[in-house]
This record gives structure tokens, C-alpha cells and sequence, in this order.
């Protein structure tokens, strides 16, 4: 059976070619070398664990600020971002991000989408706030982009067992990770906002960890 996509998808998957060179800074700006997708292997890695703050020493307070706290340079510029959302791109109800400067996709996929374009969750209306999201994207924390490729392939593998067949593994490519999914973004061949998909999504968002919700 086909699978349809709707235009919010697709707009999606177009604004993914502006915020893909800095985004989560998984894809490297070096290297050479075509990845091989590899789409039907189960065979996965252990999906690791967020690393936890480095203990201090007996009797002396830990430098690693508390969870709690969680506000940088990150967390301010992606606030810029929000702001320019509510305003400028055209959705009004954009969610905070999380305390940890990543954007909450669990709630930004519950905006509503006014212009029918997907607008409201990259870039806003036009890519008016793209700058403010590729400012972002530049202050995210270094990431291990081994964890980062084992976390997406138990979430392909995972959409793959629930039901989603056509979803396709990450690649590591070029010292970077490029995300699974779509096996053909140019032509869309997942419905995105199909129940069956929206079920898949569910039951797989514990597979990626924090920051790659909203990547594949």
C-alpha cells in the first residue's frame, strides 16, 4: 500500500537541507568518503545511558552545575530562537525548550500548523528565524557521535518493528551521523502524521537519546 505524506512532512524535510550543516553538529565538515545505508540490519548496538555529572571527590563539592540549573549559552540562544518563533515565524504557542537547551519535540509536534507548510516547527514562516536556529545549533555541547548513530539505529530498527517498514537506518559518513527515516526525502514515501506513524513514534521515543528527537 502507498504511503502518503503531507505537505507539513515535506516542508519539514526541505528545511532540513538549511539547518543540516550545523544541526546537533552531527554531520562533519570534513572527511570524504560515501556512507553505505544499510536498511533491513537488526543487528544493534546497546544504546547507552546519558553520562552522568562527574562525581566529586569525598568531602568536596561538585564544579558540575546541578541539572536543575541546566541554563547556558545553549539554552539562551535557543530562547532566542522560541522568541522569534512567537513572533516573527508565526506560531505563537512555540514551546520553552527543555532546561538543558534542547528543543522539546514532544511538544512541538502537538503545535498546530496554521499554514498547512509544516512552517511552525523549522525556521517559521519563509525560514524567517532560520538564522536564530542555525545560532543555536553552533552552541550545542559536543556530542559522541558514536552513542548519537547507536541511539538512531535502535529508534530505526524499533520503527521498523513497529509497523513502519520503510524506515531506514542512520549512516556514519564523513566522521558525522546522517539520520535514517525517509528512504527517499526528495519524494516522500512516509506519511509522518499517520496514526500508524504517530504509534511508531510513541512506542520508539525512548530509543534516541536527549537532542535527537526530532532528527529522524
Amino acid at each position: 500500500m502507498t504511503i502518503r505524506t503531507t505537505s507539513s512532512g515535506t516542508a519539514r524535510l526541505r528545511f532540513a537541507a538549511l539547518a543540516a550543516a550545523p544541526l546537533l553538529a552531527l554531520v562533519a565538515a570534513c572527511g570524504g568518503g560515501e556512507g553505505v545505508r544499510d536498511h533491513g540490519s537488526d543487528q544493534v548496538a546497546s544504546v547507552p545511558e546519558a553520562p552522568a555529572p562527574d562525581a566529586a571527590p569525598a568531602g568536596k563539592p561538585s564544579s558540575a552545575p546541578p541539572a536543575a540549573e541546566g541554563k547556558g549559552a545553549f539554552y539562551d540562544a535557543q530562547m532566542v530562537y522560541v522568541r522569534c518563533m512567537r513572533t516573527k515565524g508565526g506560531s505563537p504557542d512555540f514551546p520553552d525548550p527543555k532546561l538543558s537547551g534542547y528543543l522539546d519535540w514532544s511538544k512541538i509536534n502537538k503545535v498546530r500548523d496554521p499554514q498547512g507548510d509544516g512552517s511552525d516547527t523549522k525556521g517559521g514562516r519563509n525560514g524567517v528565524c532560520g538564522p536564530e536556529l542555525l545560532a543555536a545549533m553552533n552552541l550545542e555541547p559536543k556530542r559522541d557521535k558514536q552513542k548519537d548513530y547507536e541511539s538512531m539505529l535502535a529508534h530505526a530498527v524499533c520503527m521498523r518493528d513497529n509497523g513502519v517498514s520503510k524506515f531506514t537506518n542512520p549512516v556514519m559518513s564523513g566522521g558525522g551521523v546522517m539520520p535514517g527515516g525517509d528512504p527517499d526525502p526528495v519524494n516522500p514515501q512516509l506519511d509522518v502524521e499517520s496514526p500508524a506513524y504517530e504509534r511508531a513514534r510513541e512506542a520508539c521515543k525512548g530509543k534516541l537519546l536527549e537532542g535527537l528527537d526530532g532528527m529522524q
